[in-house]
């Protein structure tokens, strides 16, 4: 089977290495040596101010949202995975969409300011595929209208936009470690801001509000990673550069041998450094998609509809129609991109997709 991705694995040895060292110490969560030690090698790795990693990518947002949406409306993108709207609705607020620009596929960063109402408190929008939103102009809607800015920044380990870390941009940004990522701990996240009045927000709502064993600063709830996935996140931190490097080849094999004639792919914001995350490609109808995943699937090739469908229209949301997001959601598949993906399977896969396209 050729899977739309796959889990990199650091060899086991170097893994159970890390495992060992929290073994020994009897100390497997609660933030031990492993975890501060994967925190300081990601600061520095990605330059960013603050970091505070946690047990899985959607509790970042979770925290901010508690933290900053104070149950108000939040303005957001329909186009993206189901975490995002999800969160809002869970700490019982409400999302109000904006649909999305049909080239970067990220916010209409043009539709926001008509979207604000008394009742706006945030916006939370997301790095599509690891495509930068248009945080300049955000930033100054945010400013002339008092709100926060969070981004889902969940596919962004490793992007650059303008020579800078892609975290370094709204009041939060949150971050996935999945297994599906590029860097993982086989479960879990982070979030990042670059105050320290947030930064101290966001540390002890991670855990319980606590000021030491026995004082609480304020609200929080259990969000700590464990040193077992901390121990993953390090095995697996000497092998970026070489991961990125393999996708990005998995991407330029895709780049130079589809027919774009009748397709199209994400256009990648200037001025950006891109991780090659996702390789999505759009289809000129739902009818073209739904035939070609079939003939891949023949094949035992899997790639996935991603992202869908569009989150206005799901049902605990109640959103607008978004024509664009509706759109797109209906023809867009992720393609088969990870480390080890062959050069006989890559062509596979493109045969197939330029036969029922061209």
């Amino acid at each position: 089977m050729i899977p739309v991705t796959k889990t990199f694995l650091p060899p086991q040895e170097e893994y159970n290495s890390y495992v060992k060292r929290a073994w020994d110490k009897v100390w497997l969560t609660n933030r031990g040596e492993l975890t501060i030690e994967l925190e300081d090698k990601l600061k520095e790795y990605l330059d960013v101010p603050h970091i505070t990693i946690t047990n899985n990518g959607t509790i970042p947002l979770q925290i901010a949202l508690k933290l900053f949406g104070k149950g108000g409306e939040i303005i957001t993108t329909p186009f993206s995975y189901v975490a995002t709207s999800a969160a809002i609705v869970w700490e019982n607020c409400t999302p109000i969409f904006v649909d999305i620009n049909p080239e970067y596929l990220t916010i209409d960063e043009t539709k926001i300011e008509a979207a604000i109402t008394s009742k706006t408190t945030a916006i939370l929008a997301t790095h599509v595929f690891g495509n930068p939103c248009h945080v300049e102009a955000i930033e100054i809607i945010a400013k002339k209208h008092n709100l926060k800015v969070i981004y889902d920044a969940a596919h962004c380990f490793g992007v650059k936009y303008n020579n800078q870390s892609i975290f370094n941009f709204g009041d939060v940004s949150t971050c996935s470690f999945h297994a599906t990522k590029l860097f993982h701990t086989g479960e879990g996240g982070a979030m990042f801001c670059n105050d320290d009045k947030i930064q101290h927000q966001l540390f002890f709502s991670h855990n319980f509000g606590h000021n030491g064993p026995l004082e609480f600063y304020g609200l929080g709830i259990n969000a700590k990673i464990s040193e077992l996935q901390s121990a993953m996140g390090l095995a697996l931190f000497p092998y970026m550069e070489h991961i990125i490097a393999e996708r990005k080849k998995v991407t330029d094999f895709y780049n130079t041998n589809l027919n774009f004639n009748n397709l199209k792919n994400i256009k990648i914001r200037e001025n950006t450094e891109w991780n090659h995350s996702y390789y999505p490609i759009l289809f000129d109808s739902e009818a073209t998609l739904l035939n070609v995943q079939e003939a891949l699937q023949k094949e035992n090739i899997i790639p996935r509809r991603y992202f869908y469908p569009s989150l206005n229209t799901i049902t605990y949301t109640k959103g607008n129609k978004m024509p664009l997001s509706e759109s797109i959601a209906s023809r867009i598949v992720c393609l088969p991109l990870y480390v080890g993906l062959s050069t006989i399977d890559l062509q596979k896969i493109v045969d197939i997709i330029n036969k029922l396209t061209s």
